[in-house]
């Protein structure tokens, strides 16, 4: 049930935050390896990228990789947020005085995000390639021919294999494991300050899981951005016969290169829509998933209460 409760949280926070993903990934991939100013700007800013692309492609066309990206949040967040709701429920997160960890907060929920990430990577590969693909006139990146899900499937898996299926989960992985470390270690925190403090509201309220949320958004925003831009660029690369990558070889080498030909700030290239994607995502995600554990909770106790009297 932990792993149901995941999925159903994550699938219904990304309906809202798919357009948020296509910019970014959009923006990650403008001007890949060229200096500033060496390469023709279709997206000036968030905004703009946007506007063009609801123009150029058309407004569907901002709803792109929507199918793989809903699957992918099955598989992902269903074990992501699964593993850590196995993990809470038997307090693996507290110390001894019943305070939340945040070492243990990090230790679980970073190992939790890099499963997550190994398990939903062929589909989070389709999603970047369906949501790169754009007309010629403002496509960036390497441009791939998919018709769609199934399409790209099997024309990955006819290409590379099952191995080919995995092909950039060497980049998901540490995204994900930092992004979650980082999300879920915001979160925590930030809930337990505000039900001990009652700043906001009473000890347990839909406002301090909002506004932990957000804080959790961010913190994943911050870190996870430079992990991202290197898990796009190695999934979106095109690749030659054998499978091999045509511009990075490796993680270190797409890093190496991403910081010699454009900057530190090249591994920031989307922040605001990563920031804007992940911030509500997260906001979405977590309050569907504190709601659905609580009426996880309130069944629960409702059966037992059943099961007493039936006695």
């Amino acid at each position: 049930m932990e792993f149901v409760i995941g999925g159903l949280a994550a699938v219904s926070a990304a309906c809202f935050t798919n357009p948020l993903e296509v910019v970014k990934t959009r923006l990650q991939l403008q001007g890949e390896l060229r200096a500033k100013g060496h390469y023709t700007v279709h997206y000036r800013n968030f905004f703009h990228a946007f506007y063009i692309i609801g123009k150029t492609d058309g407004l569907l066309a901002l709803q792109k990789g929507l199918v793989p990206s809903l699957i992918h949040q099955v598989l992902l967040n269903g074990t992501r947020l699964g593993i850590y709701q196995f993990a809470e429920e038997r307090k693996w997160h507290l110390k001894d005085n019943g305070d939340v960890s945040l070492a243990n907060t990090i230790a679980i929920a970073s190992t939790a995000g890099a499963i997550g990430a190994y398990t939903g990577s062929p589909l989070y590969l389709v999603k970047v390639h369906l949501q790169s693909k754009s007309n010629a006139s403002i496509a960036v990146g390497h441009q791939h021919t998919h018709e769609g899900t199934i399409h790209a499937l099997r024309s990955i898996y006819k290409q590379g294999g099952v191995i080919g299926m995995w092909r950039g989960a060497g980049g998901s992985v540490p995204r994900l494991a930092v992004g979650s470390a980082s999300q879920l270690g915001g979160y925590y925190v930030c809930k337990e300050f505000l039900e001990e403090s009652q700043l906001l509201s009473s000890e347990k309220s839909l406002l301090n899981t909002t506004m932990a949320s957000f804080m959790g958004g961010l913190a994943a925003g911050i870190f996870m951005t430079p992990f991202d831009v290197i898990s796009t660029r190695l999934y979106n690369q095109g690749v030659d016969a054998q499978g091999r990558g045509l511009l990075y070889s490796s993680y270190l080498d797409c890093v190496r290169k991403v910081l010699a030909k454009e900057g530190f700030l090249g591994l920031y290239k989307g922040f605001v829509p990563c920031f804007a994607r992940i911030g509500p995502h997260t906001v979405l995600c977590l309050v569907f998933w504190d709601l659905l554990k609580d009426a996880q909770k309130a069944i629960m106790e409702k059966f037992q209460s059943l099961e007493v009297d039936s006695v």
